[in-house]
């Protein structure tokens, strides 16, 4: 099943990122690597406009009952207000954990 879903994300990601850009001002595609395996995938992403995304997955405890994927990212991008930002991430069985210099630091209680 946890593969079935990384075939699915790689598919949808890989339609995503081919699609044409009409309009010359938007970014384009400066470089992409992806690899996908059984057990995991990986992708890295950079565009003209200073975008930047690398994620991978690897999958956990595999064939087991709570089996899961294990995501780690970053990306990067330049806001209006000149400034690039950061976001680096982990994606698991605890849910989404984002961190970042402007992102508020709650923690866990």
């Amino acid at each position: 099943m946890k593969i079935a879903i990384i075939v699915v994300f790689a598919a949808l990601f890989a339609i995503v990122v081919a699609a044409p850009i009409d309009d010359p001002s938007q970014a384009q595609i400066l470089r992409l690597d992806s690899d996908v395996k059984p057990d995991g995938y990986s992708f890295a992403l950079e565009t003209s406009d200073g975008k930047t995304h690398n994620e991978e997955g690897q999958l956990k405890n595999i064939g087991a009952e709570d089996e899961t994927i294990v995501v780690r990212g970053s990306f990067s991008f330049v806001a209006d207000d000149g400034q690039t930002y950061t976001v680096n991430y982990i994606a698991d069985e605890n849910g989404f954990q984002p961190e970042g210099a402007h992102l508020p630091n709650v923690g866990i209680h």
